[in-house]
């Protein structure tokens, strides 16, 4: 891609206005930017329509870097292009799916799309300078590039620069606008990479295991039921494997007996609950037999006592991951609905842009400052205005997580609000976890001391332990966690005693539970599976297409379909030359596409 014009995101002082493209990623994004850039600018703010009836077109005049610019500003919805198999191979029966694996692909504007694109094409003719405003990742970089090549079609002298932003607020959209930057075609190749092997993976096993199926089990293709065409995707049937996989444990599980011999003393300052440190025995005869010589030699020891101060930490700045697993934790939101409400509450621009992996904050941001804003909050002000206060000493820089993704910074708010009178019950949660976190996360530690107590009973060793609060510190702002805190009795080195109970009492082992959304998502990022903007979405389609429902205590198990699968994974056994010749292919066609 070839770019027109100068470097440093001018074009000089003074003279002629020039005319200027600008490109968003959404309606809304497009309508907010020119809100703010048309503050205060001769001629104001100007509407007109586009050939899309929900794409418009804001008119104003501003400057950039000295240069008097006429802005024409408009929007995509999303990607502007699609990518699919040339039409002689898009038909089930047109071809083996092996073929799919080096038939060509082409990436063209739908017919949906037809509006936005003449548009675009009709604006570009116009000006000379395309200015991209779409979302600062991976994915708004190919966008970005999607309309670059409608443009540029149009109008081959285009000078092309990306606006680089991570609120929808006035001063970050400003100075974005004085710091363009050329757009980087390496991240557009790299989604384009992904969205080329996703389409030949996912059409040929999709094509494969339906028909393998529709022949082993007599599935009718002929209907318009869509859920009955199994679906493959590279990352969602990973996704699903951990659900099986928990789910085979959970069935497969035989309880068994054990027993415990517990231990409690009761004291005037309270009641100690002594643990047997063996934990427990599975033999009866066993456990018995120690039961029997601690009833013997009652006793008690105290052998060892240990006082020391304990310290919870803050959590880490907020990364969309621990977004949407709090969210599900805190609130049993899924984490597709989540990314709803965090996308409508930066659209509106009260927080910052919610897909983001970065969990350190940059020391050129100013913390202090998003802090001061939430000072006049009825719930929350008092503790903001504790933080800011040197004398309360409350104070502490954020902690350094381990990622970084070089363009957006933690989630954080970027706009006060007491609450929006439009907003839903989850609008006003999200917004609170968000801020609540962020004003954590500068917050010193919670502080306490913890005792922990061990005896001995005829040769067998018990303990207890209790935690005494001093300071809660950030506990006191983020009142979604809580570390409680439990009284002992005072105890001296050698001190004997009679337990006022001593029992041996029996249990019996659980199956590990089945996943929740957290469980799900710390299992598709330790695996790599996804990213931080896709992980909800495979989640979510494992539930569209009726692979895996979700329990009334919002756990995930396997539908019966996926018995089906498992079952069809044990007939294609035979096809073991099939796949590898599949894999073959796949590898070429990666070596090729890079």
């Amino acid at each position: 891609m070839a770019y027109g014009g100068g470097g440093g995101g001018g074009g000089g002082s003074g003279g002629r206005a020039i005319r200027v493209l600008n490109v968003a990623e959404k309606p809304s994004v497009a309508k907010a930017v020119s809100g703010f850039l048309s503050k205060n600018q001769q001629g104001g703010l100007r509407v007109r329509d586009g050939r899309s009836r929900y794409n418009r077109i804001f008119e104003f005049n501003h400057t950039i870097n000295g240069q008097p610019c006429h802005m024409s500003f408009t929007s995509v919805t999303g990607h502007l292009m699609e990518l699919d198999f040339d039409d002689r191979f898009r038909r089930w029966h047109s071809c083996d799916p092996v073929d799919l694996y080096h038939a060509s692909v082409r990436k063209f504007v739908p017919e949906d799309k037809s509006d936005i694109r003449r548009t675009l094409e009709e604006e570009a003719r116009k000006c000379q300078w395309l200015i991209l405003w779409l979302d600062c990742d991976r994915e708004g970089e190919n966008i970005a590039f999607e309309v670059i090549e409608v443009c540029t079609q149009a109008n081959r002298n285009l000078n092309i620069w990306r606006a680089r932003f991570s609120a929808l607020i006035e001063r970050e959209i400003q100075n974005s606008l004085q710091n363009l930057v050329r757009p980087n075609q390496l991240f557009a190749d790299a989604v384009d990479l992904r969205q080329e092997i996703d389409l030949r993976i996912g059409a040929s096993f999709t094509r494969f295991q339906t028909m393998f199926l529709r022949d082993a089990f007599m599935i009718n293709l002929a209907t318009d039921d869509r859920n009955l065409v199994i679906s493959y995707g590279p990352c969602q049937f990973p996704t699903l494997g951990f659900v099986v996989e928990r789910y085979w444990e959970n069935q497969s599980h035989e309880a068994e007996e054990f027993w415990t011999i517990n231990c409690t003393h009761n004291t005037d300052e309270g009641t100690a609950n002594f643990k047997w440190m063996r934990g427990h025995f599975f033999d009866y005869t066993c456990a018995a037999i120690v039961y029997e010589m601690c009833i013997q030699e009652p006793t008690v020891t105290v052998t060892e006592i240990k006082e020391q101060e304990k310290l919870k930490y803050p959590p880490l700045p907020l990364s969309t991951l621990e977004l949407e697993k709090r969210a599900s934790r805190f609130f049993h939101m899924s984490p597709a609905h989540t990314m709803k409400v965090a996308e409508d509450l930066y659209q509106a621009g009260f927080i910052s842009y919610p897909r983001t992996e970065t969990d350190r904050f940059s020391e050129k941001t100013d913390l202090r400052a998003i802090v001061f804003e939430q000072q006049g909050h009825p719930l929350w002000g008092s503790y903001a205005q504790l933080l800011l206060n040197p004398e309360a000493g409350l104070w502490r820089n954020p902690s350094s997580g381990r990622r970084d993704d070089k363009a957006h910074p933690p989630i954080h708010p970027t706009r006060f609000s007491p609450g929006e009178s439009g907003w839903s019950r989850d609008h006003h949660r999200l917004y609170e976890l968000v801020v609540r976190h962020f004003l954590a996360c500068v917050s010193q530690p919670a502080k306490a001391a913890e005792t922990s107590v061990e005896i001995d009973i005829a040769g067998e060793t018990f303990s207890s332990s209790g935690r005494v609060i001093h300071a809660k510190n950030y506990l006191d702002v983020y009142t979604f966690e809580s570390w409680g805190g439990s009284m002992i009795p005072t105890y001296t080195l050698g001190q004997q005693f009679m337990p006022t109970t001593l029992t041996l009492d029996s249990g019996v082992t659980r199956p590990p539970p089945l996943l929740s959304e957290a469980d799900l998502l710390t299992c598709m990022d330790k695996a790599g599976i996804g990213t931080d903007a896709t992980m909800h979405e495979h989640i979510q389609k494992l539930l569209d297409r009726h692979y895996a429902i979700k329990t009334p205590d919002i756990r995930f198990s396997p539908t019966n379909l996926v018995a089906c699968l498992s079952i069809c994974s044990v007939y294609t056994l035979g096809h073991f030359f099939f796949w590898s010749f599949l894999g073959i292919k796949l590898a070429f066609s990666v070596n090729d596409t890079a």
